[in-house]
């Protein structure tokens, strides 16, 4: 390879920008239980099909078109959308647009280091068999219905693909009861509708709207989050420093340090914590200085 050329998807297994913790030098965290990357798959390329124990979620930072196939059924992916791929299943990327495509990676890694129980397989092909329709999964499982024999199967969603158009649609018509969390704005998590429970087993993703000109009280709690910035600009306040932000930048609150929001207009954030694991083992906690 002459320098200076880009080593492809496929002979990198995946190009990955890791985003480390300055306070976890060599670590390859963003928080103490979590990771964060920014992935790249050029126009016409491929990231060959693997799976691994650990959970990942994919949140499309730029770019459209691009694909990701999940055992078995291929969803198209657009800006903002939230991609689930639960532990052991096969997964590959592939990019048919023309343009790059740039998301967000969070993996629940350094906790299964932790329990020494990361696993990885390779497929020793590009791209699995697709024996769903694109669609599926979506239409099955995500119109308040499930199909009459259903038996739930492991304990991520069988929602695999939560598409933004549709999360903004929700956001902007629950804005009409004007019902504004002093600590949050408006706040969802993504849910498994099989059970109404957490979308991911050890990760826990949220969305969240912020009207113009609103401020949020103070808040903590003990799980480190990672925040990305979907759209509208404004500024955060971590723990008496103030950090200011636009769409596509990620920020990371940590654990137990006091956070303040306030959007300069209407603005979006994606976010992932690992809460969901901390309310399993009963040691989540929280503080809210608007109680």
């Amino acid at each position: 390879m002459e320098a200076g050329e880009l080593i492809t998807a496929k002979e990198a297994e995946r190009r990955v920008l890791i985003l480390e913790n300055p306070g976890l030098r060599g670590q390859s965290r963003i928080t103490t239980s979590l990771y964060a990357g920014l992935q790249l798959v050029l126009p016409g390329e491929v990231a060959p099909a693997h799976r691994h124990s650990q959970s990942a979620l994919r949140f499309v930072m730029d770019g459209g078109g691009a694909c990701t196939a999940v055992n078995g059924e291929r969803t198209i992916m657009q800006e903002g959308d939230f991609v689930i791929t639960p532990p052991w299943a096969w997964h590959d990327h592939g990019n048919e647009s023309d343009r790059p495509m740039i998301w967000m990676d969070g993996l629940d890694i350094p906790m299964l280091s932790f329990f020494d129980a990361s696993f990885a397989e390779g497929l020793g092909e590009d791209m699995q068999e697709i024996t769903k329709p694109t669609g599926d999964s979506l239409a099955r499982y995500g119109a308040n219905m499930l199909p009459v024999d259903f038996e739930k199967q492991g304990l991520a969603s069988p929602i695999f693909n939560y598409p933004y158009a549709r999360t903004r649609e929700a956001l902007e018509t629950m804005r009409q009861r004007d019902e504004w969390d002093p600590c949050h704005g408006l706040k969802m998590r993504y849910v498994n509708p099989a059970d109404g429970g957490w979308a991911m087993p050890t990760i826990a993703p949220f969305v969240q709207l912020l009207p113009k000109g609103f401020k949020t009280a103070g808040y903590r709690s003990t799980d480190a989050t990672v925040f990305s910035v979907i759209e509208g600009t404004g500024r955060t306040t971590i723990g008496g420093k103030t950090f200011e932000w636009k769409p596509k930048d990620i920020f990371v609150v940590p654990s137990w340090h006091e956070v303040v929001h306030e959007a300069d207009e209407d603005a979006v954030l994606f976010s992932y914590s690992d809460r969901v694991a901390q309310q399993k083992l009963g040691i989540w906690r929280e503080q809210r200085d608007a109680d």
